[in-house]
């Protein structure tokens, strides 16, 4: 039995899901690899997904130490910025690995 942030995963897969599965959170992740980004910037390259949707990802991902959030508020309007943090760039080789596993699934027509 697997423990993180107080939930219990019966496997280590199950623990990787769980911490990045979903429809979005992969995204989110692939998107900061790269770059810093703002809340709106992250919305607009991500074709789909609701705001609630967005918000709610981004506070999971930031409550599992994946990504930091940080909140310019020296002068309206109100500024977020999203980055991955020491322990979300572990997750670059996992990222990158599923990118390249759906770009080739996508080459054979599958």
């Amino acid at each position: 039995m697997y423990e993180f942030n107080g939930k219990k995963y019966p496997c280590c897969t199950s623990l990787t899901m769980g911490i990045i599965g979903g429809k979005w959170k992969t995204v989110i992740l692939y998107y900061l690899m790269e770059d810093t980004l703002r809340y709106n910037e992250l919305r607009k390259k991500m074709k789909g997904v609701t705001e609630r949707t967005l918000s709610l990802q981004l506070k999971k991902l930031e409550e599992d130490g994946l990504i930091n959030r940080k909140v310019y508020a020296s002068k309206p309007p109100l500024r977020v910025e999203y980055s991955l943090t020491d322990f979300g760039k572990t997750t670059i080789p996992l990222i990158k690995a599923i990118a390249e596993w759906g770009d080739s699934v996508v080459e054979r027509g599958v």
